[in-house]
């Protein structure tokens, strides 16, 4: 089986790592190579790392150089993809790392980005109980934001076998600057970044916010509220994410408390990912780092209770760029094209 996949924004950091894991796909030709302003540019110019695509000149972002593939990967700006996707063939499997597919709710789409809603595809995190259902098979997938694939991971046992409550959720979760995209600015210039720490979108106001909502919600049945607090770190890619949510008094009363209700927790979190190739829950007392997940689709994670506030805190490392929006795109590309969820994505982290 031979896939033929084109990749529009191939000049920006997502597009590139999109291209990265493609090129080593068994089962993948790349096709169009595509950008906008960086149109008729060598790829090597632009992604140097990529030497087996780096002679390959990047051609316009139109429909008519992306359609006539198998797979389409749309690595476009917030409210570009919609417009394009929606000129492509019905049978084209169009896999958009945009966030322009990932919200249920209209309004909350309108309100933290500004534009009319363009509808809403199935959801490209696998782990997330129920979608690998919705995804075979699929022809248009929404990967995704790389905030709430880690902060999702983070604390989906606990929503979905109804260990945590869901009013006083609090995440904080510090990102590489790869996150912020390829384009200059000041703030993200070595001088201002290197040293240093900044937390943004503070208050409510980023926008992943409601995504994360959205997933816990639909894992538990419940109105999950979340207060979501991202801050840059100084290095170029990773995130880790810290996650606290109070224990569910029902659960509580049918473990005991203490060193009891400790372990129970903790099981909540090694029976849900047993069985998931791609999410690692660390032995107890050994914690996640971004370092360990550098350049795989993997994810790190490890969980405590904190008996002075009864609160479970779960950590969860993720490459933002790959589990958190290319290797998460291939992933549940192989798994509507019913292909091994695991192809092309057998890369470990990189050390030191």
């Amino acid at each position: 089986m031979t896939i033929s996949v084109a990749v529009s924004g191939a000049s920006g950091y997502a597009g590139g790592e999109v291209l990265r894991l493609l090129a080593s796909h068994p089962d993948v030709t790349i096709g169009a190579i595509t950008a906008h302003s960086n149109a008729g540019t060598r790829l090597g110019e632009l992604q140097p790392h990529l030497h087996s695509l780096a002679d390959r000149i990047l051609v316009d972002t139109t429909v008519e150089n992306l359609a006539g593939h198998d797979v389409v990967f749309l690595a476009l700006p917030h409210g570009k993809s919609a417009a394009v996707a929606a000129q492509l063939p019905a049978d084209t499997l169009v896999i958009d790392a945009g966030a322009d597919h990932r919200l249920q709710d209209a309004a909350a789409w309108e309100k933290f980005y500004g534009s009319p809603h363009a509808g809403t595809w199935p959801y490209g995190l696998p782990e997330l109980p129920g979608t690998r259902e919705k995804l075979r098979g699929a022809r248009r997938i929404a990967v995704p934001g790389c905030y709430p694939t880690s902060s999702l991971l983070a604390l989906l046992p606990g929503f979905s076998s109804g260990a945590l409550l869901p009013d006083d959720v609090v995440i904080v979760a510090a990102s590489g600057t790869s996150g912020a995209g390829k384009a200059a600015k000041i703030n993200l210039i070595g001088a201002e970044v290197m040293g240093s720490m900044n937390p943004y979108g503070v208050g409510g106001g980023h926008r992943h916010t409601p995504e994360i909502q959205q997933g816990l919600s639909n894992a538990s049945g419940l109105d999950v509220k979340v207060s979501f607090t991202p801050t840059l770190a100084p290095m170029s890619r990773g995130i880790l994410t810290t996650a606290t949510a109070k224990v569910a008094p029902e659960f509580a009363a049918r473990h005991g408390s203490g060193a009891e209700l400790a372990s129970a927790l903790r099981q909540v979190w090694v029976d849900a990912y047993a069985d998931e190739h791609f999410v690692n829950v660390l032995p107890e007392g050994q914690w996640p780092t971004t370092k360990s997940v550098q350049g795989s689709n993997y994810a790190s994670l490890q969980v405590t209770y904190d008996p002075n506030v009864n609160r479970v805190i779960a950590c969860a490392a993720i490459d933002n760029l790959t589990k958190g929006t290319a290797g998460g795109a291939v992933q549940s590309m192989n798994i509507a094209l019913g292909l091994a969820e695991s192809t092309g994505l057998s890369f470990q982290g990189v050390a030191p």
